[in-house]
């Protein structure tokens, strides 16, 4: 019997908030495809991780992390990388009358659900992985199991869930502390030209 094919969603920013709700720094030098292939069972295998994110511009040590823990990422095989961005509001206090900048990322649940819909049409996959706490992406999992009769699977980052996501998806798992552990890049990876790529120490 063939093995099930698998391809894997990751809403980059639910899991990253999800990790700094729990304080594991450590985490965040993630290795995806890892992490992907231990939540896979035995008779699945792994066509592909596609990872949701945005560019932070600052403040600046934030954004230099990002860049690379994003250019370690662009040395696995099988991950591809796909960017929404930040969209900023100016608050006003209504106590005080002060005013501040928010940012909110855009785009992610829509790249989503564009590309699960698409692998789903051309028949890629026997099951979505898909690793977020969004309630957003509802309505694209119930469109993929109606249209496509697609099997999708949720796996909740730490510390975050979502009932009506649950209660949508075929099953779900929570992602916990040990499979995270045995999911880290190395301290030092060595990109194909030779340049190394150091995790940062602030994640240590």
């Amino acid at each position: 019997m063939p093995a099930q094919r698998v391809i894997v969603y990751i809403d980059g920013y639910n899991l990253y908030y999800g990790l700094r709700s729990k304080g594991w720094k450590w985490a965040y030098w993630l290795n995806l495809q890892s992490l992907a292939e231990h939540l896979l069972k035995p008779e699945q295998t792994l066509v592909e991780v596609k990872y949701f994110t945005s560019i932070v511009k600052r403040p600046q040590g934030r954004h230099d992390r990002q860049a690379i823990f994003l250019e370690a990422l662009q040395t696995l095989p099988k991950v591809r990388i796909f960017y929404g961005h930040f969209l900023s509001n100016i608050v006003t206090c209504k106590q005080c009358g002060h005013t501040y900048q928010t940012h909110h990322e855009k785009m992610t649940d829509v790249n989503i659900a564009v590309e699960l819909l698409s692998d789903a049409f051309q028949g890629k996959m026997d099951t979505a992985l898909l690793i977020s706490a969004d309630s957003d992406l509802v309505g694209v999992v119930q469109r993929a199991r109606s249209l496509f009769n697609l099997r999708v699977v949720v796996a909740f980052p730490p510390g975050r869930h979502s009932n009506t996501l649950k209660q949508t998806c075929n099953g779900y798992l929570t992602i916990g502390r040990n499979i995270l552990k045995k999911s880290r890049f190395p301290e030092k990876i060595v990109k194909p030209d030779g340049f190394p790529l150091r995790c940062p120490v602030e994640w240590h």
